[in-house]
């Protein structure tokens, strides 16, 4: 394609007055004018020529294949001209709603001899895959009047995958971790809840683990002693409605809510728990059956990987009902979900109480810091405090359902985005210290 520029515009712009005044005040002279833009037609048609004569164009992508959402990434494209192009060469990339560009689109692209190069900065807002391109380029004749533009394809597809940084971030961390589940079972005195043997009783145990019957048999005090239970069942059930997908610090909840979900799958599944998935909104949408071992934690991601954002309302009734179906053992629910008013909440406190009978159930849920920053900052103007009381009411609803769940006997974390990962491994690591599960 080849269109003229601004400079060409602007040329013309300026000469057809002069021409039109040169006809009305010399009337003899009026072909000059008509010589001027047939002159500078001629000059536009040579600049075209020479700017479309580079030749062929290839442009080779450089992208990553998969990156974590929310994290950022280059692209960077490499073109390869026939010959040198005389002007200065301007990019631009086409993009998918998945991702955003930091400085936008376009980009005047560094020239050094027959080829170029352009890179883009993104930031990857969602998870699926986006499709890179199409590349859009344009180039200048030597005397900048016209363009010469091709669009190109780029067949790179980058797959925007959950953010597992927060587990290899935390690994060494996990491996230096100053509690007794390890690799293989370590006898604890006081820890665990499965019986292991009797031992003499030595100075520090505790008390309370002293057999008084065993000991008045053997007439030497004898201690009972424990072990971890292993092979518990831990199963994450991720809510994907409406309200999850609404965005905090520029990703969207339920993305942040899979982050800390496979943090805490990676370490469940090193300690010899069996982990599954599950992802609701309107329906149950994605299940996986409880697996064990580290090698199962490919499978987990895949699985989280498909849970959709959605613009359904979560039916808690009918996804809760449908995971206890599915449990045949005691399992610890770690539920991710987001509330915001007593009404949406009734449901699911009724859908709760049916689990609480078998079932040891943690609700995990981040806190609005957009609410909270709206009610403590100092009003200026009527709106403001409008907006404060309405932050404030919603933000009280809020506590109350957090209260009713405390009352109903269902564990409550609630903590912030950046912190949800770590602080629901504490509280899983908490409840096998204290033979919860």
């Amino acid at each position: 394609m080849i269109y003229p520029g601004r400079r060409a515009i602007l040329v013309t712009a300026g000469i057809a007055p002069l021409a039109l005044l040169l006809g009305v005040m010399a009337p003899a002279y009026w072909f000059i004018g008509l010589a001027a833009l047939a002159f500078l037609l001629g000059l536009m048609l040579m600049d075209a020529l020479i700017g479309w004569s580079v030749g062929s164009v290839e442009v080779i992508c450089d992208a990553p294949t998969v990156v974590s959402v929310g994290s950022a990434f280059e692209i960077g494209t490499h073109i390869r001209f026939s010959r040198t192009p005389s002007g200065h060469v301007e990019v631009a990339l086409g993009t998918s709603p998945l991702v955003e560009a930091v400085a936008g689109s376009r980009r005047v692209a560094a020239v050094s001899g027959s080829s170029a190069e352009a890179r883009f900065e993104l930031t990857a807002l969602r998870r699926g895959e986006s499709k890179t391109g199409p590349l859009w380029l344009r180039w200048q004749g030597p005397l900048g009047l016209m363009w010469a533009q091709r669009i190109r394809a780029l067949d790179h597809i980058v797959v925007i995958a959950p953010d597992i940084r927060p587990v290899r971030e935390h690994t060494a961390q996990m491996l230096q971790r100053d509690y007794s589940f390890g690799q293989v079972a370590q006898l604890q005195v006081g820890e665990g809840a499965e019986f292991e043997a009797l031992t003499d009783y030595r100075p520090g145990m505790d008390r309370r683990s002293i057999d008084w019957k065993q000991s008045a048999r053997h007439t030497s005090l004898l201690a009972k002693e424990y072990r971890t239970e292993r092979n518990n069942t831990i199963m994450l059930a991720v809510d994907a409605g409406r309200a999850m997908c609404e965005p905090l610090a520029g990703v969207p909840r339920i993305d942040r809510a899979v982050s800390a979900a496979l943090l805490t799958a990676f370490v469940a599944l090193r300690d010899g728990d069996r982990v599954g998935f599950f992802g609701f909104d309107s329906h149950p949408r994605v299940a996986s059956n409880a697996v064990s071992g580290q090698r199962a934690f490919a499978l987990l991601q895949r699985v989280a990987a498909q849970v959709d954002y959605s613009p359904n309302e979560t039916n808690y009734t009918l996804a809760l009902a449908t995971l206890a179906e599915r449990l045949q053992r005691r399992s610890l629910i770690i539920i991710f979900t987001d509330f915001s008013d007593t009404v949406s909440a009734e449901l699911m406190l009724h859908a709760v109480g049916t689990l609480l009978g078998r079932h040891l159930v943690l609700f995990v849920v981040m806190r609005d810091e957009e609410l909270e920053t709206v009610v403590e900052t100092e009003p200026q103007e009527p709106a403001d405090v409008t907006r404060a009381v309405t932050a404030a009411a919603l933000l009280r609803q809020r506590r109350l359902v957090v209260a009713r769940l405390r009352r109903l006997g269902v564990h409550v974390l609630e903590s912030r985005f950046d912190e949800a990962g770590p602080a629901l491994l504490n509280a899983y690591l908490d409840f096998k210290r204290r033979s919860l599960l």
